[in-house]
């Protein structure tokens, strides 16, 4: 295997792990509003860019045109801020096991849509990983059905279960269109394509910040602490570190394999679900972890 690949798959891993503390955060903080949440976190993640590019900004400034601000707020709201207040949304109102499901399905959408570009491995080679991710995918969700003993409203279910898939539709627009400008622009980092999106969607977030903190909160000081330590890790590791990494495998990995790195989130996800709820994995849990590495690691012998 080149080592360009293997370099690929590990800042995939790495983007997955840093990415499943953002399914973790909603349910640790069910008393605050998905919008609270968001606005929060990227007002954090955008503060943390800014302070990053400060030393080389106009350096960096005097290389973009308008063509790429305007991607950035495109991706700053598609992949950040859109897809976090749908996810904590669905998150909070279907529960954590459907959201996983459904959102759990973008290495599929990703690897599909990516499979249509050009150069790409055909997908017929890919069939049997893909699969095998989707067996895993749907076998985390029955498992956590199971153990989602949670009594939720049905409307309030369903409108959390539309939140899930305009989540999926979010992210799998923001992988693609985020790759493509990752290729078009080989003479920006991944590292200061990631912290600029950063900065752009800190920006954006304080538009949410009036409705979602200027209201009265019944909160006691001691939760809004937990709030904002939250958060900063949250925006540290997920935001900078995992979207950094995930730039540095979108341009070292064709978008067929990228898609399949996004199944390690929800790995993650589940492993610290787990360390949460202080239990061991199910059987059937187990299985979908196997089926879900073993897609992976099927897809990436077929990149060779």
């Amino acid at each position: 295997m080149k080592r360009q690949t293997i370099a690929g798959l590990g800042n995939g891993i790495a983007a997955g792990s840093c990415w499943g503390l953002v399914f973790l955060a909603p349910r640790v903080l069910e008393g605050f509003a998905p919008i609270q949440l968001s606005a929060a976190r990227y007002l954090v993640y955008g503060a943390i860019a800014m302070l990053l590019l400060l030393p080389r900004w106009r350096r960096l400034a005097a290389r973009l045109t308008r063509r790429e601000w305007w991607a950035l707020v495109g991706l700053s709201l598609l992949g950040n801020i859109v897809y976090y207040i749908l996810l904590a949304r669905a998150v909070q109102m279907a529960g954590g096991a459907a959201a996983s499901l459904i959102v759990g399905l973008l290495p599929v959408a990703v690897t599909v849509f990516g499979s249509f570009e050009t150069g790409a491995v055909p997908l017929r080679a890919l069939r049997w990983p893909l699969l095998l991710c989707l067996t895993g995918v749907v076998l985390v969700g029955m498992a956590s059905l199971r153990t989602d003993t949670a009594q939720r409203d049905v409307g309030a279910r369903s409108i959390g279960l539309l939140c899930a898939f305009g989540a999926l539709t979010c992210w799998t627009v923001y992988s693609i269109w985020n790759g493509r400008w990752l290729q078009r622009r080989p003479d920006l980092s991944a590292h200061d394509w990631s912290l600029l999106t950063g900065m752009v969607t800190g920006l954006l977030a304080l538009g949410l910040a009036v409705p979602a903190f200027l209201p009265p909160s019944e909160h006691a000081p001691v939760a809004w602490m937990h709030f904002w330590g939250l958060t900063f890790i949250v925006a540290l590791l997920a935001s900078v570190v995992g979207n950094a990494c995930w730039n540095r495998a979108s341009r070292l990995l064709p978008l067929t394999l990228v898609g399949q790195m996004i199944v390690f989130e929800t790995l993650f996800a589940l492993l610290y679900v787990f360390i949460y709820e202080q239990r061991w994995p199910g059987t059937m849990e187990i299985l979908a972890i196997a089926c879900l590495v073993v897609g992976v690691v099927g897809c990436a012998r077929a990149h060779r």
